[in-house]
């Protein structure tokens, strides 16, 4: 999926994110694109240093150690972000939890080339 297209899932996966997880606070659109545009960022380069650093810890908790590494991914994004702000650890728990579970669907959704796959049924 394209550079682009996996910022605008990550603003509407924030978006959803901010408006569900209390704690959780986006000032406008503009934050929400600059914070999904870091947080792909963050994900492509900054994450996959981290889960090899904690690749120990992530083994022993039968990669449950995952689900913290992606609160610290949001928790980051929202320094660096002005109009994004993450008020602890369980805000950034349930916000990653949540922006991880809609970019999945809506990866698996959009196809390679871009565009929105329908799924039928044979009967």
């Amino acid at each position: 999926m394209g550079f682009i297209l996996r910022t605008i899932v990550y603003t509407l996966a924030l978006l959803l994110a901010a408006h569900v997880v209390p704690g959780i606070r986006l000032d406008g659109l503009t934050s929400a694109l600059v914070a999904g545009l870091l947080l792909g960022l963050v994900n492509a380069i900054v994450r996959p240093i981290l889960v090899v650093l904690t690749f120990p810890i992530t083994l022993l908790t039968l990669g449950l150690f995952l689900l913290v590494l992606n609160a610290f991914c949001l928790w980051l994004v929202s320094v660096f972000v002005s109009g994004f702000h993450v008020a602890g650890f369980w805000p950034a728990f349930w916000g990653a939890l949540l922006v991880s579970v809609v970019s999945w669907i809506l990866t698996a959704l959009i196809s390679d080339r871009g565009r929105v796959e329908v799924i039928r049924r044979r009967d």
